[in-house]
């Protein structure tokens, strides 16, 4: 098992530790601007694309030295995986939202395919409430 500072979650500078509330209050339009899918420097921190290019490399430098049938396991946050797994798919940075987050503990399975990395699963581990009938 490796620890490596790459993967860590988003630096988000003046926003670290502060409420969402806080952030609209204090940051408002910079905060739009973020929700609008703008590249923006939260709190003057990371813009994602630099997450993702500090973060894919390590993925990838692991999976290349897995044998064949091996499995590599990468441990970290949300954001810092949504923009890897976008960047490992070649998506353009404006399609990342698309992803959609994932749930704490939870977790997202890509391979290799033909032309590429594939994401098989996403946001797994999490089940919707069970559905009832009424003679249950």
């Amino acid at each position: 098992m490796a620890h490596d500072a790459a993967l860590r979650e988003t630096y988000a500078g003046a926003w670290q530790g502060l409420t969402h509330v806080e952030i609209v209050e204090r940051y408002g339009e910079q905060y739009a601007a973020w929700k609008r899918g703008e590249p923006v420097r939260r709190g003057g921190g990371e813009l994602e694309t630099e997450v993702a290019d500090r973060a894919a490399p390590v993925v990838l430098e692991h999976a290349e030295k897995l044998p064949a049938d091996g499995t590599l396991v990468v441990v970290s946050h949300g954001g810092t995986i949504r923009t890897t797994i976008g960047r490992l798919l070649g998506l353009e940075a404006h399609h990342w939202e698309g992803l959609g987050g994932l749930t704490n503990c939870c977790w997202s399975v890509l391979g290799e395919g033909a032309r590429g990395w594939r994401l098989l699963e996403h946001n797994a581990g999490t089940l919707p409430e069970p559905v009832l009938g009424d003679d249950d």
